[in-house]
């Protein structure tokens, strides 16, 4: 275990043996660093935070700090993270407001400088939040999202798996799964790059955008959509998204109000 002299390590903390823990890094608490995490200088870590393996914690991100909710009451929260996540500068993981409902973040995340992780939020596997990116508390996010610069996510929006969200965008309803999103809250077609990179076949990839053009293409009445989408052949990506839209509380994001003369996802 490499721990420089010039760290504050609190006595609660379980640090491995193969974790590496920069200069002027503040570890207050029983925070847990997993073998091979690499905590760099400045980095301040928090509260009931556990870290996993092979982690790289970059200079000043702050994980497990108070959660900036009106309602936190200083119970002893939480944050969980997985594995081989990368956090850089400047980056914040809040920890949760509940007891029993840490913050979490899963595998193979990639949270670039500045990005914004608010109390209880759940991030699954392999995203990647850029350049100022602001999750609000509560945000669920799934798998192979790409949350692009200074987009702003309402807190309880969910975002489905291996949706975009381009820059400066901002949603205060649910993203539906393999859409691009822009401006507030529109679709604008299907994430076709991120689909095939993901290993969907041509076939899959047909579907999907069938199905988009008949929920998103123009705004109208989403249920009458539902029911047309519904009637015709679902493969299981297809049956994805109608789930996740059946689901919603919020409401879901919206066609643009024409038809574009260009569509992004060809």
């Amino acid at each position: 275990m490499a721990i420089h002299p010039t760290a504050l390590v609190d006595r609660r903390a379980e640090i491995d043996a193969g974790a590496d823990i920069g200069p002027f890094v503040v570890i207050d608490g029983p925070v847990v660093v997993g073998a091979g995490t690499r905590v760099l200088a400045h980095a301040v870590l928090n509260g009931h935070t556990t870290i996993g393996r092979d982690n790289v914690i970059h200079m000043s991100a702050v994980i497990g700090h108070e959660p900036q909710d009106v309602n936190y009451r200083g119970a002893p929260t939480g944050v969980r993270i997985g594995d081989r996540n990368i956090v850089r500068e400047h980056a914040e993981i809040h920890r949760g407001t509940d007891v029993e409902r840490p913050t979490s973040i899963g595998d193979d995340n990639f949270l670039l400088s500045q990005s914004h992780v608010a109390h209880d939020c759940r991030l699954g596997n392999r995203i990647i939040l850029a350049t100022g990116a602001t999750l609000g508390g509560h945000v669920h996010v799934g798998d192979l999202v790409f949350v692009s610069g200074n987009c702003v996510v309402h807190q309880h929006v969910r975002i489905g798996r291996l949706a975009l969200l381009r820059g400066l965008s901002r949603t205060s309803r649910d993203v539906p799964p393999f859409c691009i999103m822009d401006d507030t809250h529109v679709v604008r077609g299907i994430n076709r790059v991120g689909l095939r990179r993901a290993g969907f076949s041509a076939e899959q990839i047909r579907a999907v955008q069938r199905a988009f053009a008949m929920l998103f293409r123009t705004r109208r009445n989403l249920r009458h959509a539902l029911a047309e989408v519904g009637a015709g052949p679902i493969t299981p990506e297809v049956a994805e998204v109608l789930e996740f839209i059946r689901s919603s509380k919020r409401g879901v994001c919206f066609g643009p109000r024409a038809v574009a003369d260009h569509d992004p996802s060809s």
